[in-house]
């Protein structure tokens, strides 16, 4: 059973006026290479350049604000393997109160280190969903935080459509936008943003071969939960929950997958060709198109480059195999 969230466009465009003086208009980039060789006109909205490295500053900034003064005398609380994890961090800091954010044991050094720097208290717990639910149970009985979902979670939801949002508002005639999936929030909110504006664009959701469980749920018609997925865009693990599945049900096309060389291939492009930093997760829609299971040719195309918090130290195209010639 889902739950159908009561959300709409005018929801998204309430986020970003609550957003508007802390989070950033991220800018539109394009690259001549990257379209000669994807054979389409490709505007990459950059999240990478969001504050906290990820689009997730904003969902997490909405939800914070949002909240009335006495729910939040506890703090607010989490589990996040990085992404979010910072971004409610910061948006906790904004608004002075306490984050209490519970991170699994393999969450990498620098997304740890940037939690941290914006002030969240980290539990630390074993990688698995249940352990993650299971700690944070703990911490909201200890805090009495208010807690506030990583992607299921209709003001979450409504901040990650204003990235959406504010791309078609600057790039018109879309036909389609493509989006990595995880939770699956910042496909909810795109979504969700795109049948209030531009309902001609269609929505594309990309996951990796190896955690592809949104486009199982999708085919199957329930949520079929992530187990044991194996791929190096890290942000990419979770499970759809009720409400982002609902609207993925009802507004995106499809979703596509890619293969962990092609991830690899398209954040080596956009490094090289277009000079910005993008993690892994965030390569994933690129790569799609690259692999060929994303047939785009011809089109207009935004692609949401979901975020840049890589890590440093583990580069993944040094020793790897990775195929490097330009597609057909």
């Amino acid at each position: 059973m889902s739950r159908e969230p009561a959300l709409s466009v005018d929801d998204i465009e309430l986020a970003a006026e609550r957003i508007r003086s802390f989070a950033h208009h991220t800018p539109v980039l394009t690259s001549d290479g990257i379209n000669r060789m994807a054979g389409a006109r490709l505007y990459f909205k950059c999240e990478n350049f969001q504050k906290t490295g990820a689009f997730k500053f904003r969902g997490a900034c909405n939800a914070v604000l949002a909240l009335e003064r006495e729910v939040t005398e506890g703090g607010v609380a989490t589990h996040s393997s990085g992404n979010f994890a910072q971004a409610l961090s910061l948006a906790a800091r904004i608004r002075r109160v306490p984050a209490h954010i519970v991170m699994p044991e393999n969450a990498t050094r620098a997304k740890r280190a940037a939690v941290q720097e914006y002030g969240g208290e980290i539990t630390l717990c074993e990688p698995t969903l249940e352990a993650r639910e299971e700690m944070l149970a703990e911490v909201l009985e200890r805090t009495e935080a208010a807690f506030i979902h990583p992607y299921n979670d209709e003001l979450v939801i409504a901040g990650q459509g204003t990235a959406a949002l504010e791309l078609l508002r600057e790039v018109e005639e879309l036909d389609t936008i493509v989006v990595p999936v995880g939770g699956g929030g910042l496909i909810s909110g795109t979504a969700l943003a795109v049948a209030g504006i531009s309902e001609d664009t269609r929505v594309v959701g990309v996951e990796p071969s190896g955690a592809d469980d949104a486009r199982r749920s999708l085919e199957a018609g329930k949520i079929i939960p992530s187990e044991n997925p194996r791929t190096i865009a890290d942000g990419l693990l979770t499970s759809l929950g009720d409400m982002t599945f609902s609207v993925i049900r009802a507004f995106v096309d499809r979703i596509v997958t890619v293969d962990d060389a092609y991830i690899i291939r398209a954040m080596r492009l956009i490094w090289e060709r277009m000079k910005i930093v993008v993690e892994p997760s965030a390569a994933v829609t690129l790569g799609a198109i690259l692999q060929g299971t994303l047939d785009v040719m011809g089109e207009r195309v935004g692609v949401i480059l979901s975020g840049g918090n890589a890590d440093l130290d583990a580069i993944p195209w040094i020793g790897q195999d990775v195929p490097n010639q330009p597609v057909s």
